[in-house]
């Protein structure tokens, strides 16, 4: 947890957060309180789920019948100890039996428990998704009979967008709600991909449904969402009958084999109405973008997984000698951690799982705001704080599980022919991570809400602030920064920061000529806000850590090793910014003049 509190104590100064949080769980979160909490989620990680991420993935789920679904030996058992010790109610509201502490803390505890065990983390993880939906939008009906039980874990929920026909493209979304009278709705259509869409963890599954009231609007301004129960629920809370949500099937994949991907055929499903009519995927993007952050978070933990495993292999592995002279005589070879090129991987996975867990706390410390701005009826600060979370998401997303699936893949790599042997577990966590850069919305499709929707249909006003609050923060460390290093890269910050101001600008006059121009500079624009956003989470730590070790505080070895990993990362990541840069202005022909029949002259002709 060192790394942990680091960037916790020193970088963003949690107690200093929570104290502007006092209607929303600050006051609770105390430095014993926090501590306490990070130590019995690390004690939860390592005993409990830790040892079940092998055993999900050889073992997997078992199809069982239309309505049954049994998970990987031993998930059962630690999703009850999970919900005894009150994990899934952490930072949800008192009045709904949850313990109402911020909900950054809620972020802490799944770091850990996604670089532990993420197959298994989907499944409580993904019914958050659905209590926030259910909290943001539900009536007060919908939250009396539904939210407690599922705050206390009692039940899980999940998500239910995607369908055969339309994938991503929400706009053919074609279940049917039909309204049947005392505020129900008959629900009817096929969706698939659902993960976590059914199990043996608990008695009951709320779905959060994506479908059409009848004569609604063509497109997505005709979708409304609906909460559809497994089973049904009695109005005194008893739970009854199925609900007609039936497995067609549950999908064989490459990875995460401990979570069941499900095919839910919905057949004449009682379902009430979340929030208004037709303004379903509004209110959808609630749950959508708590599970983008939370696929951040599986790339990151990837990263942070992979290094680890790595690491120990580098240290204990003998192999060659050193370039530069024999490191080990008393060994026949030297540990191949000496040799540059293995340390040019392990330190890029260590910027890459680094680097993610800050941007990732930013965010989280953006939405204890957001609520706490909410709570007192400040909603213009809360939708400010919306707009900033709504350009980091797609950055967040997109960039960590391209990058996080990068370290896998380098984790595979340091150790050679026997990272690629399933009893060494590196593969494992390379096939499990590759969906991040995939589900939850592609990262293609990230990248297009990124520079299309997040920037230049707002006309550039959440990256201005965003651009505004990088430049405060920065200027004093370029003028006045703890040593020279910081300073330097402070000034690089600040130019990288400007070249993705005049790059947005430059890119916004060539859409105006070929909107297509948009989708051909997405993916590079995309990953060059990720490198100058990760760039500016190393420059404050490098300067926290240079002043703690000037200071004399803490461990000197250790706060040199993090003024070490971010002179790597400005000397051999942030560089790859230029090659981006480059490649978001290449023409667009070399893109677009193929015509589709000859792509290939032999096959899909």
């Amino acid at each position: 947890m060192t790394e942990m509190k680091f960037l916790l104590d020193d970088v963003f100064q949690l107690q200093k957060h929570y104290e502007q949080l006092p209607l929303t769980g600050g006051p609770s979160a105390g430095p014993e309180m926090v501590d306490m909490v990070m130590t019995e989620m690390a004690k939860f990680a390592e005993n409990e789920l830790s040892p079940l991420n092998e055993v999900a993935d050889s073992e997997g789920c078992t199809y069982v019948n239309e309505y049954e679904v049994r998970t990987p030996k031993g998930f059962k058992e630690a999703y009850e100890k999970y919900t005894e010790g009150g994990w899934q109610g952490l930072h949800y509201p008192e009045e709904y039996g949850g313990q109402g502490l911020p909900s950054s803390l809620g972020t802490v505890t799944g770091e850990m428990a996604a670089t532990a065990n993420w197959t298994w983390l989907m499944y409580p993880g993904l019914s958050k998704g659905a209590i926030n939906t259910v909290l943001s939008h539900g009536s007060d009906e919908l939250k009396a009979k539904y939210l407690e039980k599922m705050v206390d874990g009692t039940w899980t929920g999940t998500m239910c967008l995607t369908e055969p026909q339309g994938g991503s493209d929400l706009n053919l979304v074609s279940t049917k709600a039909e309204p049947i009278g005392d505020g129900k709705y008959k629900i009817n259509g096929t969706k698939i991909f659902i993960s976590c869409g059914e199990h043996d963890m608990t008695e009951n599954i709320i779905h959060c449904v994506l479908a059409r009231l009848p004569d609604a609007p063509a497109g997505t301004r005709g979708i409304s969402l609906f909460l559809v129960p497994k089973r049904k629920v009695a109005d005194d809370g008893a739970v009854g009958e199925l609900n007609g949500a039936k497995i067609g099937r549950i999908e064989e994949k490459m990875g995460c084999h401990g979570s069941s991907t499900c095919v839910i055929d919905f057949t004449d499903s009682e379902g009430y109405l979340i929030g208004t009519a037709n303004k379903g995927l509004s209110h959808m993007f609630t749950f959508i973008n708590t599970s983008r952050i939370g696929v951040s978070m599986q790339g990151m933990a990837a990263a942070e997984a992979s290094y680890q495993n790595a690491l120990w292999y580098a240290k204990e592995r003998l192999a060659m000698r050193s370039l530069s002279g024999t490191k080990n005589p008393e060994k026949p070879a030297d540990p191949i951690i000496v040799h540059p090129d293995v340390r040019r991987m392990l330190l890029t996975q260590k910027c890459i799982a680094e680097g993610g867990r800050a941007m990732i706390y930013e965010c989280a410390l953006l939405a204890d705001l957001m609520k706490e701005a909410e709570a007192r009826g400040d909603k213009e600060t809360a939708k400010l704080i919306d707009d900033d979370m709504g350009l980091l998401t797609p950055i967040l997303k997109g960039f960590l599980t391209e990058t996080g699936v990068e370290a896998a893949n380098l984790g595979i790599q340091v150790y050679g022919g026997h990272g690629y042997v399933k009893e060494n577990k590196q593969e494992q966590i390379l096939r499990d991570v590759r969906i991040g850069a995939i589900w939850e919305g592609t990262s293609g499709i990230q990248a297009l809400d990124l520079l299309g929707r997040k920037i230049m249909q707002q006309k550039m006003k959440p990256l201005n602030r965003r651009l505004k609050q990088i430049y405060k923060e920065i200027l004093p460390l370029v003028i006045g920064g703890s040593s020279a290093a910081v300073r330097k890269h402070a000034r690089s910050v600040m130019q990288h920061a400007f070249e993705w101001q005049y790059l947005t600008f430059k890119i916004a006059a060539k859409a105006a000529r070929d909107k297509d121009f948009v989708g051909s500079a997405s993916m590079d624009y995309m990953f060059f806000a990720g490198y100058v956003t990760m760039a500016f989470h190393f420059l404050k730590m490098e300067e926290a850590a240079t002043k703690q070790r000037k200071a004399g505080n803490g461990d000197a070895d250790f706060y040199l090793s993090k003024i070490q990993t971010s002179a790597f990362y400005f000397d051999h990541l942030l560089p790859r910014t230029r090659s981006h840069a480059e490649s978001m202005f290449t023409p667009l022909s070399s893109i677009m003049d193929m015509k589709p029949e000859h792509f290939s002259f032999d096959h899909a002709l």
